[in-house]
């Protein structure tokens, strides 16, 4: 057992573990770099771990080897979007995280939107767009600043901002570059902040501040401008309350085990919530880690306990 880590998290009670990686998503590349990254602290813990990169032929590949449960790291479509959360379910091996509901809501914009504004959570105004749409009309009645956004990606891929509407045709063929449903969101000028939960709770809050025009793909894994707040600097009170706030929007969906919630915080300290992530990155640049660490939870125990969520019990 390595040091510092709980003596709950004994490796015999997880058997032989498949950790998903990879994938066939937009978001491969950092779900290998999560994947290599939680593959060495399992392998620190001394769990019995066989890395998996998932092709089409996975659930073939896990009834072969007679695993015991499966640690999910797959982001995007395929493994965040609860289609290996359904097939692990078929072959009746636990996995960590949220189920397929779960799964399938967070990843899709659209319709997790549409659930926390009729739970009466704060979310911005929003359209569905479709490729018959023009820039015009995919507008509609939003005021700009706009972002565009696939409905069905994450890590901010596809995603633009649109500040004039001469703009607009330009940022919707890029998101319908990777799906045919796009969300066209209006602007919350602010600050952004990010959520991370595990085991239902709240760890603290991180800030971000991109050297970019916002935190898009390049802000998250690529450059080392952007500014990392934990502590986030709100005070207490209002932290609390984006842990809420979380946890609301989270359990709305129907998530579990573990994720994040990302918000912008108005002019006015009004939190709006943007997105949540069933399966976040577990990189040197990921949010996760981070607020683990502010709460005195190291990388080999928060990868622990994330394994931990597979367990019935908890």
């Amino acid at each position: 057992m390595v040091e510092g880590v709980s003596k709950s998290l004994d490796p015999a009670r997880f058997g032989r573990v498949a950790l998903l990686m990879g994938g066939w998503s937009a978001e491969r590349a950092i779900s290998l770099k999560s994947g290599e990254a939680v593959l060495a602290a399992l392998r620190r813990l001394g769990v019995d771990v066989r890395p998996i990169d998932a092709g089409r032929d996975v659930l073939e590949v896990l009834e072969k080897g007679r695993f015991d449960r499966a640690f999910i790291i797959l982001h995007g479509r395929g493994g965040e979007d609860g289609v290996i959360q359904g097939g692990l379910e078929l072959l009746g091996i636990p996995y960590t995280g949220s189920g397929v509901l779960g799964s399938a809501l967070g990843m899709d914009k659209l319709r997790c939107k549409a659930i926390w504004g009729a739970d009466g959570l704060p979310t911005p105004r929003y359209r569905r767009v479709t490729p018959d749409e023009g820039p015009r009309e995919a507008l509609g009645d939003l005021r700009l600043p706009v972002a565009v956004k696939p409905a069905h990606e994450g890590s901010s891929i596809g995603v633009s901002r649109v500040d004039r509407e001469a703009e607009m045709e330009g940022a919707l063929a890029e998101a319908f570059r990777y799906d045919d449903e796009v969300l066209v969101e209006e602007w919350i000028e602010g600050a952004e902040y990010s959520v991370s939960l595990l085991e239902g709770r709240a760890l603290p809050a991180v800030g971000l501040k991109p050297a970019r025009p916002f935190y898009d793909y390049a802000a998250k894994y690529e450059s080392d401008d952007t500014c990392y707040l934990c502590p986030c600097g709100l005070p207490e009170g209002q932290e609390e309350e984006l842990g809420r706030l979380a946890l609301a929007a989270f359990e709305a969906i129907g998530a579990s085990g573990w994720g994040r919630v990302d918000f912008m915080v108005d002019g006015e300290g009004r939190p709006w919530l943007i997105e949540v992530n069933t399966v976040p990155g577990m990189t040197d640049h990921s949010l996760v880690p981070m607020a683990a660490a502010a709460a005195g939870i190291g990388f080999d125990e928060l990868v622990g306990r994330i394994l931990a969520t597979s367990l019935e019990e908890v």
